[in-house]
């Protein structure tokens, strides 16, 4: 820092100082707990400890101010001997085997990661050992220090995060920057929407125009109402057009895709729908304003016998321009306020449902209120009506039933519902579902998350954020509560196995690292997979195996079955489905380098389409017979272009990596041993309640997990073979990476929340990636 900012960053923790320490001018524990939110008070006292130089229990700012400038502006071995001093519990001057334990225990809690005490002592000793390099039982702080220095991501900006309440604000520095929306890179990646955009804006500027000069005659005021109601007529009809669903999902398959923003039509409908409100806004004042100039008259009518009455007969249905207009009005304002991002993001899905099923009322009024509006309207209208009657003819179709659920963490629920014969889908597609034991009438979109290639079911994951999706969860786990028998359930899987081949992989797993799986919920999962090695054990059918469980011979057997009856439901529930409509994803195909970044539940529609891309993927797998090296044939097809996926999934917390781990685990099971052009698929997962590796009250632990997943091959996490990252990506340098890898054109798929989609398209703009946002 220079002298200014020294000053300036001087200034600024003194205030902050003097707000938290109040009139005693000095801080207590409490006070210091509470500034640094941290969760864990091991941590807070350690610190405090070592800021209170005199020992007073108490922190004085020029205690404070000379530990934060050691913190701040210290050198490496300066922060270094502050966080030897923080694991040395003692002040022994060495770190044992027990104060280690503690530190780490903290920092799971710190982290908000949950491991079992085992593994505690596992990574416990893994760092212990690597550390420890004379084996004298203690660590030193050369010792520390020289481990700390074999990762060096952690010594590039060591400091304690939790005091950034403390640090200086940053200087903003101005730029001479382009303005994004000027940019050639935001040009060329949204080339299509801007290109509709101006075509829409004109085509309306040219409707008000020729509506204008039609009417010139009739005074100011009449020839806006006329040019509002002409681009009305326009839009009204337009912004059905947007929901075919059918007719965009096929469309998608055309050439069309490549000149329109057919991936955008939702976008697009919600900006039609704005744009309506504002012509019906307009087109009402002028009538107004020009009803109040002709009530102005001489035995003319009142200006309320104009809105409200028949009698001045305006229209072509028996006087109701009027009337109709009001209530058109009305209801407009109604549906654009319910669909509004606050309402159906706030858990009020139905709101916005319920309104927008006023569409009907709408186009019936229009009709009655403009003499021209059924002109435009009846093409469009009974494309909609055709693809309606077509979608209620094909859901009620063949039996649809959901034979399976499973409560997932974070009240996630997965269905598993029988598919008909007839129901073809492609990877990311989404679906509306109709459950009457929920709701009778409702009808809700859900991205299918199991592959096309899985022929007997198809998989739902929902994640509850409303009041359908709430009711859903506790509708079966009421029914969850009610218990299920281990012999009854054995049953169950005993029939079911006639079907499919479950039990496989529910046997297969159990070779998985030496365990069942990784949590009870992968047992369920992974019944959807059928491995082509063999049954281990003494017993080679599924039968055997069942009928040892309800001997209780079977000890993981019997453990299946009591993991399966805490979350898992073979039903028959009733349900229709309407779909499948097609999403931006069906362009992955065509990407020679994919990256699907999945927020949350967002990872729903990867979920199947990494899926069938491993399916296509280990039809190219090659086998030697001789040993058990395989390796992948680099060949270009009409369906596959794909020479790289990248998949990055962002969780919040722990438990969210349970609703697909046993997917994942799959699919890094199912890659080749050796790849002519590197690994097909890449997995990277983040974690961001953990707390990032240059942060001192983290830096052990990440440490620590590093070395026990070098050592036992898995993410001590997780369960996968795959690293789990704590804290967010940072984006400029994982696209970067990606950039240098050049495998040819990349193509980046999200699905998550918007405000890191802005973020995401920001940096694709940058290195010129194609950016395809999923609406589901």
């Amino acid at each position: 820092m220079s002298l200014d900012d020294d000053a300036h960053w001087l200034e600024w923790v003194t205030k902050q100082f003097e707000s938290i320490a109040g009139e005693d001018k000095e801080i207590d524990l409490d006070e210091f707990k509470t500034a640094l939110k941290v969760k864990e008070s091991f941590f807070a006292e350690r610190f405090f400890a070592l800021f209170d130089s005199d020992g007073s229990g108490t922190i004085s700012l020029d205690e404070l101010l000379k530990a934060l400038d050691l913190l701040i502006h210290g050198s490496e071995t300066d922060k270094l001997h502050f966080l030897f001093q923080v694991y040395d519990v003692d002040g022994s001057g060495s770190i044992d085997p027990d104060e280690l334990r503690t530190v780490l225990k903290s920092c799971l809690r710190e982290s908000a990661i949950s491991l079992p005490e085992e593994k505690l002592d596992d990574l416990t000793l893994a760092l212990f050992e690597s550390a420890d390099k004379d084996n004298s039982g203690s660590i030193t702080f050369e010792e520390l220090k020289a481990e700390l220095e074999s990762f060096p991501e952690v010594m590039e900006n060591l400091t304690i995060s939790a005091a950034n309440w403390l640090k200086p604000p940053a200087l903003e520095q101005e730029k001479s920057r382009t303005p994004r929306y000027l940019t050639p890179a935001y040009w060329h990646n949204n080339s299509r929407k801007l290109f509709f955009l101006c075509a829409y804006a004109c085509l309306n500027m040219l409707l008000f125009t020729m509506a204008a000069l039609h009417h010139a005659r009739g005074g100011p005021w009449f020839i806006v109402a006329k040019g509002c109601g002409q681009c009305l007529n326009f839009n009204c009809t337009f912004v059905v057009v947007l929901m075919l669903r059918h007719c965009l999902t096929w469309l998608r398959a055309t050439w069309i895709v490549r000149v329109l923003p057919l991936d955008q039509n939702i976008l697009l409908h919600q900006m039609v729908g704005y744009v309506i409100f504002v012509f019906t806004l307009g087109h009402t004042a002028a009538h107004v304003m020009n009803f109040v100039t002709l009530s102005q008259g001489e035995d003319a009518h009142r200006l309320w016998e104009y809105l409200l009455t028949t009698r001045p007969g305006i229209g072509w249905v028996g006087g109701l321009a009027s009337i109709t207009g009001v209530v058109l009005q009305l209801i407009i304002s109604l549906m654009v306020v319910c669909s509004s991002t606050f309402v159906r993001r706030s858990g009020h899905f139905e709101v916005f449902y319920w309104s927008h099923l006023l569409y009907i009322w709408t186009w019936v009024l229009l009709v009655l209120h403009c003499a021209n509006f059924w002109k435009w309207f009846v093409a469009p209208g009974l494309i909609f009506l055709l693809e309606k009657l077509v979608g209620i003819a094909v859901s009620h179709m063949g039996g649809l039933y959901i034979v399976e659920v499973n409560l997932l963490p974070s009240k996630v629920t997965h269905l598993v519902i029988k598919r008909p014969q007839f129901f073809h889908f492609k990877p990311g597609d989404y679906v509306y579902v109709n459950i009457p034991v929920i709701a009778k009438y409702e009808w809700h979109p859900f991205t299918i998350s199991s592959a096309p290639e899985q022929q007997d079911t198809m998989w739902l994951h929902i994640r509850s954020m409303g009041q359908w999706t709430n009711r859903l969860y506790e509708y079966f786990r009421q029914s969850e509560t009610q218990g299920v028998s281990p012999k009854s359930l054995s049953a169950s899987l005993r029939d079911r196995w006639h079907q499919k081949n479950t039990q496989e992989v529910l046997f297969n797993s159990l070779s998985c690292n030496g365990t069942v799986a990784s949590n009870k919920d992968d047992a369920v999962e992974l019944t959807s997979y059928r491995p082509s090695g063999p049954l281990p054990g003494p017993q080679g059918a599924p039968g055997d195996q069942l009928a040892l469980a309800e001997r209780g011979d079977a000890p993981q057997l019997r453990e299946i079955s009591a993991k399966l009856s805490d979350n898992h439901r073979f039903c028959n529930i009733k349900c229709y489905v309407d779909g499948p409509y097609g999403t931006p994803t069906r362009q992955i195909f065509a990407s020679e380098h994919a990256v699907l970044i999945g927020a949350g539940i967002g990872i729903t529609p990867f979920a199947s389409i990494l899926q069938s891309i491993m399916y296509r993927y280990r039809m190219r797998k090659q086998n030697c017979p001789n040993c058990s090296y395989s390796w992948c044939e680099t060949i270009k097809d009409s369906e596959m272009k794909l020479r790289k996926v990248d998949f990055i999934w962002i969780n919040r917390d722990q438990k969210s990596f349970e609703w697909f781990v046993s997917l994942l685990t799959k699919l890094e099971m199912d890659q080749a041993d050796s790849e002519p052009e590197g690994r097909f698929l890449e997995m990277h997962m983040y974690m961001t309640s953990a707390l990032s590796k240059n942060d001192m009250k983290a830096i052990g632990l990440q440490m620590a997990l590093d070395l026990l997943a070098k050592k036992e091959k898995v993410d001590s996490i997780t369960g996968l073979r795959t690293r789990t990252q704590p804290g967010r990506p940072e984006w400029g340098k994982v696209f970067q990476k990606i950039a240098e890898e050049k495998k040819g054109k990349c193509h980046v798929f999200y699905c998550g929340s918007p405000a890191l989609a802005k973020v995401i398209k920001a940096h694709c703009e940058k290195f010129a990636f194609k950016f395809y946002k999923e609406n589901f």
